[in-house]
């Protein structure tokens, strides 16, 4: 009896998460939990179909969060856009709701975002500034790919560099009311939080 339990719950769980556009890391934690609360290949294989459900709904790979007000922030954006031919890099304001699961896996808020953009390349493979910066590029074709050289700087020169920039950056180059991606949609094919920012236009 307490076995057939642990497996009902299983697929409860299972078909709650699956439901879900977006799912925290308690959730994955749970989903460990009860795999190990039981040693039967039954239980195994229910907990381990579950975690490759929910994984690909958690976090998609090489997504940009950044200041979607920022003029400074979207013009990078849009270069990045045009440079990558192969459509490998996502993006997602950091004001859209879209943003919370990448913010969460990372452990971070939206100030440090506002701050320093944040790259997550994947579960747990994640930076900021100046380092962010190098390794988007390396993610680019050459001959944008080969500034991803730029490593040789010591960080605490990149990031003081950046930080300089982004500090200033409002009154430099100007801030809108909205994300300015919904001045030029034909960039949100690009973007994870599209149909919000749609939804927000309409």
């Amino acid at each position: 009896m307490k076995r057939m339990n642990m497996i009902t719950m299983k697929r409860v769980v299972a078909r709650s998460l699956t439901d879900t556009s977006t799912i925290g890391s308690s959730s994955l934690s749970f989903l460990r939990s009860l795999s190990s609360a039981s040693s039967t290949t039954a239980d195994v294989d229910v907990a381990s179909s579950v975690a490759k459900l929910v994984t690909p709904t958690f976090l998609q790979p090489r997504v940009v969060l950044y200041d979607g007000v920022c003029h400074l922030c979207h013009r990078g954006v849009k270069w990045v856009i045009r440079a990558d031919k192969d459509k490998k890099i996502k993006f997602c304001c950091v004001q859209s709701n879209a943003a919370e699961p990448y913010l969460r896996a990372s452990g971070l808020e939206r100030e440090d975002v506002l701050r320093r953009f944040l790259f997550i390349e994947g579960l747990n493979v994640f930076s900021q500034g100046s380092t962010a910066a190098l390794r988007v590029l390396s993610y680019l074709p050459l001959p944008y790919s080969a500034l991803s050289r730029l490593w040789v700087i010591p960080t605490p020169i990149r990031d003081a560099v950046y930080d300089y920039i982004a500090k200033n950056r409002y009154e430099w180059f100007g801030k809108a009311n909205d994300c300015l991606v919904l001045q030029e949609k034909e960039l949100l094919e690009r973007f994870i939080d599209r149909d919000e920012m749609m939804k927000r236009d309409s």
